[in-house]
Parts: C-alpha cells; sequence; structure tokens
C-alpha cells in the first residue's frame, strides 16, 4: 500500500498504529531547536560522550584504498565510496531510542553519506523525545521523518513525490520492521539493508563467581525491550542458577515494565552445563546477538567464541555498556544471524569500486590466460576484444 501511496498511505497507517494525528510529518528547524533548548543537561551531556566514543571507535573502521600491481604492467586498485543516500530506522514504540539514532548516524557521518533520512514514530501529538531529535542534531541528521514501524521502512524504501527513496535501510526494530526490511530488500523497487536486526537476545554465561543479582539484572535488561525479545542463561553451577533465577523473580517484582519482562520471559531459557567451554559451545550454536561472559577469567575463552554479535567480558561489562556508550555499535545481528553477519560498521554505509589498467605489455602478458578461458567457456567476443588490440 506504501509502494502504491506513498506519504499518504505511510500517514494512513501513522494514525491506524501510532494513533499520529499531526499535520507536519517532517521534523522542522524550530522543533530541532526547541529540543536543543528544552533537554536535559545531565541528558544532553550523556549524549555528547556517547557520540564522542562512537566516533572514537568507529572512525578507525572507516576503509582504506589499497593498489597491486598483479603483472608487470597490469596495475589494480580499490576504492571507498559512500552510500550516497541512506534511511535510519529509530525505534520509538516501547521507549524512545537517542542510543539508536548515535548508533546508526555517527558512522553515516564518518562514511560521508550525502542523504541522511531519519524515521521513527512521533508520539500521538505528533512530538518526538527532545533527546532524539538532540542526538540526530548531533550526528548531523537534518531529515527526519515522524513516521515509524513496517510503514516508515516502506516509505523510505519507495518514497514519493515529496520524499525520494533512499538506497540502503539501517537499523534495529521489532518483528515487522525487521520483516519490512527483509521485504523490501527482496524488491527490485526497494531498497538494500544493513543486517537482519530484529528483536533483542541476551546469553548469559555465570559461572559459580558470578554475582546472581547481576546476572539477573544482565537478563532482565534485554527482556524490558519488548514481549519478543529472547534471554537465555547458561551456568556451570546449578545452584548459581537457581540463585540467578530468584534474584530475577525479585528484580521482576520491582521493575516498572514487569508486565512486559514476563510475556518475554516465557519464552527464555536457562541451561546448566558441566564447564565454560560447554557453555560457550552451547552459546555458538545459538548465535546470540549479545552475549555476556560473566566469569572468572574470560580473556582466556575469547578465541573459542565464534558466533556472536557483541561480547561483553567479566563482571563489571553488562550489556548496558555497549547499548549506549562505550563505542562499538549496539545494532547487531539477531535470530542466528551472528554465525554469518558481524555488526553495523562504518563499511556498512559504504560501497567498493574495483579500478584496473593494462599497458599494451600488460595486456601481451594476461592474454596466454584470457584467450583460452573465453574459448572454453563459448564467449569469442570476449576473446577477440584482446586479440583486436594486440594485433593493431
Amino acid at each position: 500500500d506504501v509502494k502504491r501511496g506513498g506519504l499518504a498511505s505511510a500517514r494512513k497507517y501513522a494514525e491506524k498504529f501510532d494513533g499520529f494525528t499531526g499535520d507536519a510529518v517532517r521534523v522542522t528547524d524550530e522543533e530541532f531547536a526547541k529540543a536543543d533548548r528544552d533537554i536535559d543537561e545531565t541528558v544532553k551531556n550523556a549524549l555528547h560522550i556517547a557520540a564522542l566514543n562512537i566516533e572514537r571507535f568507529h572512525i578507525l573502521q572507516k576503509p582504506t584504498r589499497y593498489e597491486v600491481e598483479t603483472m608487470p604492467g597490469v596495475k589494480c586498485y580499490r576504492e571507498f565510496r559512500p552510500i550516497e543516500s541512506v534511511g535510519l530506522y529509530v525505534p520509538g514504540g516501547v521507549a524512545s531510542l537517542p542510543s539508536s539514532l548515535l548508533m546508526l548516524g555517527v558512522p553515516a557521518r564518518i562514511a560521508g553519506c550525502k542523504r541522511v533520512v531519519v524515521s521513527s514514530p512521533a508520539k500521538e501529538n505528533g512530538d518526538v523525545p527532545d533527546a532524539v531529535l538532540y542526538a540526530a542534531r548531533l550526528a548531523g541528521v537534518k531529515e527526519f521523518y515522524k513516521i515509524g514501524g513496517a510503514h516508515g521502512v516502506a516509505l523510505m524504501a519507495y518514497g514519493d513525490e515529496e520524499i525520494p527513496k533512499v538506497d540502503k535501510i539501517f537499523g534495529p526494530g521489532n518483528q515487522y520492521v525487521s520483516a519490512a526490511k527483509q521485504l523490501v530488500s527482496l524488491d527490485p523497487d526497494g531498497a538494500a539493508i544493513d543486517l537482519p536486526a530484529g528483536p533483542s537476545e541476551v546469553l548469559v554465561i555465570a559461572d559459580d563467581n558470578a554475582d546472581a543479582g547481576h546476572a539477573a539484572l544482565d537478563l532482565l535488561s534485554q527482556a524490558e525491550h519488548g514481549v519478543d525479545s529472547h534471554v537465555v542463561l547458561v551456568s556451570t553451577s546449578e545452584k548459581k542458577a537457581e540463585k540467578i533465577l530468584a534474584a530475577l523473580e525479585a528484580a521482576l517484582k520491582e521493575h516498572k515494565k514487569s508486565k512486559l519482562a514476563v510475556e518475554s520471559l516465557r519464552d527464555s531459557a536457562a541451561y546448566v552445563v558441566d564447564s565454560i567451554d560447554a557453555a560457550i559451545e552451547l552459546s555458538n550454536a545459538y548465535a546470540p546477538e549479545h552475549l555476556v561472559l560473566n566469569v572468572a577469567e574470560p580473556h582466556i575463552h575469547v578465541k573459542k567464541i565464534h558466533n556472536a554479535g557483541s561480547v561483553f567480558l567479566g563482571a563489571h561489562t553488562p550489556v548496558s555498556v555497549g547499548d549506549y556508550a562505550a563505542g562499538p555499535n549496539h545494532t547487531l545481528p539477531t535470530y542466528g544471524w551472528a554465525k554469518s553477519y558481524g555488526g553495523l560498521s562504518v563499511e556498512h554505509f559504504m560501497k567498493s569500486v574495483t579500478f584496473q589498467e593494462a599497458s599494451e605489455s600488460g595486456l601481451a602478458l594476461l592474454a596466454p590466460s584470457i584467450l583460452p578461458l573465453a574459448a572454453v567457456e563459448g564467449l569469442p567476443a570476449h576473446a577477440d576484444a584482446v586479440s583486436a588490440r594486440l594485433k593493431k
């Protein structure tokens, strides 16, 4: 429907699913300025620190040109170009996530993308939280639309007369957003996507040294994302596992979103295994978005970890560290996709272009490889394109 009807259809679904009845869909300069004035100074400072750390980590990811002479007279090189028009999806259903805007917007800025569009649901009155708008400005975003959900993804992918489509869509979301991203990526008229980043997951490995209360809160911190979040506990001690589950029950009673977290925990699991090696083997099979290694000597186990979006090492590194301010990206593969995908990086916002140049002598050196292969593959014009130049 959004592909056919563009913005009008997207607005219809924004009203149906999000209660949005505002007049303006695009955030104005006045709204950005108001958010700058009204935002709490503590939150502003927190966003500045997070943005700086994200930039420090991601700027090292910017790929560099390389060149090689594969044969005398045959020069090949590879350069990188930013994707010109990108769309950033920032969740805002259960909670507004200014941290996600920084995780998407800062790498896009480092990559040098010319046009950066944000899609995020507004409140019923049409307002977007100050922290989200301030984060957008920190990341250099100027084009921000107050439409989220699957309809927001569709609007970025297909565009309309007022809003040009984007080339690639980035960002996490619920199961509907994740499905919409994959659908538009299959449509030649749609847009490419970054990676399958759906509902949140965590797998906590806890040995006998782990603090039960801390491990319980690591589980709860992901369960509170939504009813479709998954949390998994793996312990080398049955007694410790029981203590963690008891601590989780206690924490739930104090939790403001306990109903939502309880729904999530219904589909979650706890396992007791014989060793940390067995726990890591289980984790590699599951390929969690977040892996917490809350064990006595985490570093001796790092090389055994093959499938995880991001890993949190030791007693003092909850997932919250990576979710907000340590520096690595929190847009990570879920549903087992960590077996074949890594987390979001600057490279996702860029594409490589290869160049090759042969001199006359270089072409002569390549010919003994090209001509027989063209004959084997039954492509005579390929051979003629070379032999004609050599004859001349």
